[in-house]
């Protein structure tokens, strides 16, 4: 690389950040059951990790009101960012298209990284390819934005209602057809206990073992990601970029039309979210209940919550607040404490760590989940004090730009040559 010369940045947006802080530490309440438990637990409590008690009422909260909303409230982000940048370059005189592919490009490079080395809930690639697709969008008006993204979302849920609907026709056979049902028992069900053993026994193990077996079952995932989830992603990047266009995450939306969105859609989704949720309670969290309620039937809904969960979260910020700054510092880090979030709970869990996984039930999860926070709101705000990315972010720009950026901040320059 180059020596270092300063590429001027887009500037930032407090209520990008603070949104992106939110959504980040948000992901960990759903997360965290990937961490710590086999892969099935994560759609269905029934598979592991308790489904009465407790642990039923810590599924229903993440169930009503953050299963997948916090994904997908970072996915708008990501779409939003993707505008930033790409405009930014196009104002100062670089070619858009080249910035936008170096960085989705070293994006995917550092995403197989995370798949391979610590976890296998890697999302950074299938950002990556995704957002190589969304490029040509972007220049779209606000309302083929959105309506483009609604037809995306819909042919995601039809693509679920048609598995769901798999699931219960191969239910009824008389034999059903072993390899294709087995992967939606193992991936939505309740997997048979061997099924379970096998995959505690690979996660305590040692960090080889637990590579070997990750790079064997996960090394083209982001590719089959892309032709499950690829669809919604797309559209919520779209939705990303329609909501900064509009002014809601440029905070340019007044109070008052911050708070009549947040009601209307929470006073139409809630309701829906409560519906379902008791629907896979009746039902014993069966494998057609779960595909349908819990993954298929959420999509129709959970645009309109997740821009609720925007609007709410810009109307409780408190500029210049502890909470409200930590938050924004986090934000602004959200690549490094992504990647911090997933290297401190790998070690936790484990078996190359402290070796926890298994050991845990669903609403014991929970105090980690908060130390975790804890920790990202602690060191974020005193990194930015002294530079101006988090280290990722840093890395990320370098390699995207060819040349290596500047990374102290002027302040901190300032400050330490007197």
């Amino acid at each position: 690389m180059h020596s270092p010369i300063p590429v001027p940045d887009p500037p930032r947006l407090l209520s990008l950040d603070l949104v992106r802080g939110t959504a980040l530490l948000g992901i960990l309440l759903l997360n965290i059951v990937g961490f710590a438990m086999p892969e099935a637990a994560y759609f269905n409590p029934r598979a592991y990790g308790g489904w009465h008690g407790a642990d039923l009422a810590a599924w229903l909260v993440n169930f009503l009101f953050f299963d997948g909303r916090m994904r997908g409230l970072f996915s708008f982000l990501f779409g939003a960012s993707l505008l930033i940048v790409t405009d930014a370059a196009e104002a100062a005189g670089r070619d858009p298209a080249r910035a936008h592919y170096a960085r989705m490009g070293w994006l995917f490079a550092f995403g197989i990284a995370h798949l391979w080395l610590l976890w296998h809930g890697d999302i950074l690639a299938h950002y990556a390819l995704v957002g190589m697709i969304a490029y040509p969008l972007r220049t779209l008006p606000v309302s083929r934005l959105v309506s483009l993204g609604a037809v995306l979302v819909l042919a995601t849920t039809a693509l679920f209602g048609m598995l769901a609907h798999d699931a219960w026709r191969m239910s009824l056979a008389p034999m059903p057809v072993q390899g294709e049902y087995t992967a939606l028992v193992d991936a939505f069900g309740t997997p048979p206990a061997a099924r379970i053993a096998e995959e505690l026994a690979v996660r305590r193990g040692d960090y080889a073992s637990i590579v070997a077996q990750r790079v064997g079952a996960y090394a083209f995932s982001p590719f089959a990601m892309l032709t499950l989830y690829g669809w919604e992603t797309l559209g919520y990047f779209l939705f990303g970029m329609a909501a900064l266009r509009s002014g809601l995450l440029a905070g340019r939306w007044p109070r008052a039309t911050l708070r009549r969105w947040w009601l209307r859609s929470w006073a139409v989704t809630l309701p829906v979210y409560a519906l379902l949720a008791w629907y896979q309670i009746a039902a014993g969290f069966s494998l057609f209940s779960v595909l349908l309620a819990g993954v298929a039937l959420t999509g129709l809904v959970r645009p309109a919550m997740i821009l609720g969960w925007a609007c709410l979260i810009l109307l409780l910020a408190r500029p210049g607040g502890w909470l409200t700054t930590r938050l924004a510092a986090a934000g602004r880090m959200a690549f490094s404490n992504y990647l911090a979030t997933s290297l401190v709970c790998v070690l936790l869990f484990d078996g190359a760590g402290l070796g926890w996984f298994g050991h845990l039930s669903r609403w014991q999860l929970y105090p980690v989940v908060v130390g975790v926070w804890a920790l990202l709101l602690l060191w974020s705000a005193p990194w930015l004090a002294q530079f101006r990315y988090g280290p990722l972010e840093w890395l990320w720009r370098s390699l995207a730009r060819g040349r290596l950026q500047p990374i102290r901040n002027s302040l901190a320059n300032r400050s330490h040559s007197h």
